[in-house]
């Protein structure tokens, strides 16, 4: 027993050893890009360079938290070079640890580390890449990251007080939407009355609508300067419906599906996301056996440095087998749950098959 557990603490130890290695190597990498990419963002800006490389530390743990599972296989794949290299999986075997007990310590360890990536990391990146993306549109006249409402218009079903109101507005900009239509319905969708604004405070909950006009079921026809109307939505709320969904933590993210439920918008984007994170510690672990397969099959050196290239060459056939079935999801042939956990039963099979002859290798 206490053999087990010192072979499982030293695998475990040099694994996030060589994760940690890894993932420096890919930050410094993203760090070098992104940088390059934030400065030709500011290149018309007479700004400082402390701006792009702000802007790059707020997105580069985002960036990274995608690639983890590269990071994983990569990392896999120089702890089998390492024990390869110091005959230390002879010295495994000799004491009856086979390779299958080997990878099960690398699955619990992927699983423990996918866990804390899945909550920790990614509640912090989360948090950073909604800063990012805040402090960047201050620069960005077009209001690039709120694009789907300047170019679409917004919409929201809100019910309150026994009320249903659908609010459309042409413009959202500041604290302000403009050009509003609210067309108000009772409980059995019969129309009560219509109220046009030319624009509306949204601070808070309560907004301050501007030069109004309301239209009566019965016809009747009325005027008025201020006109105080009660919602469910107010401008950060209004705001959170269209952001980046990596921006956004768990609890954010349900927030936002019951909020995209009460405007009318479709659901199933953030429902994939979250499965995406749901099956993300799953996702590490595949990872992590296909390396462990890969590298189990060598017998020298050289086909060692084959086998690396083979990971990053399977790495990107991965991706974009996602790529594939998140764009049958996006494009409603797959339900999109399905477009998520579609790809990993695959890759569960590929694995299962090389397990099977694994303890041989």
């Amino acid at each position: 027993m206490i053999l087990i557990k010192t072979y499982q603490d030293y695998i475990i130890k040099s694994f996030l050893k060589y994760i940690l290695i890894i993932f420096g190597i890919f930050t410094c990498l993203i760090f070098i890009l992104n940088v390059l990419e934030e400065l030709k963002f500011f290149e018309n800006s007479n700004l400082s360079i402390f701006y792009p490389i702000f802007l790059t530390l707020l997105n580069t743990p985002s960036l990274i938290f995608e690639i983890f599972p590269f990071i994983f296989l990569l990392s896999t794949q120089m702890l089998f070079i390492k024990l390869y290299d110091k005959k230390e999986l002879d010295i495994f075997k000799n004491f009856g640890l086979t390779n299958f007990k080997i990878i099960k310590v690398l699955l619990f360890a992927s699983l423990i580390f996918g866990l804390i990536f899945n909550t920790v990391f990614y509640t912090f990146s989360s948090k950073l890449k909604n800063n990012y993306l805040s402090f960047k549109n201050n620069f960005t006249n077009d209001n690039k990251y709120l694009a789907i409402v300047n170019e679409n218009g917004l919409w929201i079903k809100d019910e309150i007080n026994n009320k249903i109101n659908i609010i459309n507005a042409d413009e959202f900009i500041g604290n302000e939407l403009n050009s509003i239509t609210i067309t108000q319905l009772d409980k059995n969708f019969n129309l009560k009355r219509t109220i046009i604004s030319d624009s509306a405070n949204i601070n808070n909950n309560n907004w301050e609508l501007k030069s109004v006009e309301i239209f009566e079921y019965d016809g009747k026809r009325k005027k008025e300067e201020l006109l105080y109307f009660e919602t469910n939505f107010n401008k950060n709320k209004i705001k959170s419906l269209f952001s980046n969904l990596s921006s956004l933590n768990f609890l954010q993210l349900k927030e936002l599906y019951n909020d995209y439920k009460s405007v009318g918008y479709s659901t199933s984007e953030v429902e994939g996301y979250l499965n995406k994170l749901y099956s993300y510690p799953i996702y590490l672990m595949i990872m992590t056996i296909i390396g462990s397969i890969l590298m189990l099959h060598i017998k020298n050196f050289d086909s060692k440095i084959f086998n690396i290239v083979a990971g990053i060459l399977f790495s990107v056939i991965v991706y974009y087998i996602n790529y594939f079935f998140g764009v049958l999801g996006d494009n409603g042939k797959l339900p999109i749950i399905l477009s998520i956990w579609l790809p990993l039963l695959i890759l569960i099979i590929i694995c299962l098959i090389g397990l099977v002859t694994i303890n041989e290798k």
